[in-house]
């Protein structure tokens, strides 16, 4: 089903609510205070291709919507691919040396199958599992201060704990008892991923209304399919969220 049919049943009337409750700002006064954000994208299981398209659409769109710095995406598939814990830590490093570490903000999106220990890394051969531990220690040694960790995978809620705190806003497909939908080889995007890159955040001018927005469209597309809720969650980033309001 495409994102605009399921947008339509969701209701026209409550998307225009949830993307107009934020004051508007001035456009010159935005661009001249806002942070450069530094983007990087990681599609984690190599074995199908939704999480390399969802990865690379993903960046694209947070860029267009909010940066100013640079993108970096990767990612695996079925022969191998540079998209490892080992990869990740070395580009988030790269990432933070060439940022203001106090005004700047790093987004970190991160696609894949996961489970209660983590998030599913495989590339070719190579198997490994991103734990919630392993990434935190990554993020505090990048000295980066502002930072979005974008999570969409099943059980992505038990990265929360370990990781949001008011500099670090942290968004997951769903908390950490229940699985999130649409990771099929073909598709473009998972549920969530088309709810919140593909369609909230390109309307929406805060992380906030596009989350909100999101997991409306997430619920009831779960509901229509007579699936368990995911349950997507937010958490963290009462320091971050003022610093990203997208461009009109």
């Amino acid at each position: 089903m495409t994102s605009n049919s399921w947008i339509s049943r969701l209701g026209a009337p409550l998307i225009a609510l949830v993307l107009t409750v934020v004051p508007s700002v001035s456009p010159t006064h935005a661009v001249e205070d806002a942070p450069r954000v530094s983007v990087v994208s990681f599609g984690l299981f190599g074995d199908q291709g939704v999480f390399r398209r969802e990865a690379t659409g993903a960046a694209q769109v947070v860029a267009g919507r909010f940066g100013s710095g640079p993108v970096n995406v990767q990612y695996n598939s079925k022969k191998g691919g540079g998209a490892t814990i080992e990869a990740l830590a070395m580009s988030l490093q790269v990432a933070a040396n060439g940022m203001d570490a106090e005004n700047d903000v790093l987004f970190l999106i991160l696609t894949s199958h996961g489970s209660r220990d983590g998030l599913a890394v495989k590339a070719g051969r190579l198997t490994q599992t991103l734990t919630p531990s392993n990434l935190a220690d990554m993020l505090a040694r990048t000295s980066v201060r502002h930072k979005v960790v974008v999570i969409s995978a099943c059980y992505s809620g038990v990265f929360i704990p370990r990781l949001a705190n008011p500099d670090v806003l942290v968004i997951t497909a769903a908390d950490a008892d229940h699985p999130s939908f649409g990771c099929q080889d073909k598709a473009k995007w998972t549920y969530f991923g088309d709810a919140f890159f593909n369609v909230a955040l390109r309307r929406a001018r805060s992380l906030k209304e596009a989350f909100v927005v999101a997991r409306a469209l997430v619920r009831k597309r779960e509901l229509r399919e007579h699936f368990e809720p995911s349950n997507p969650l937010m958490a963290g980033g009462a320091n971050v969220q003022p610093l990203l309001i997208a461009s009109p």
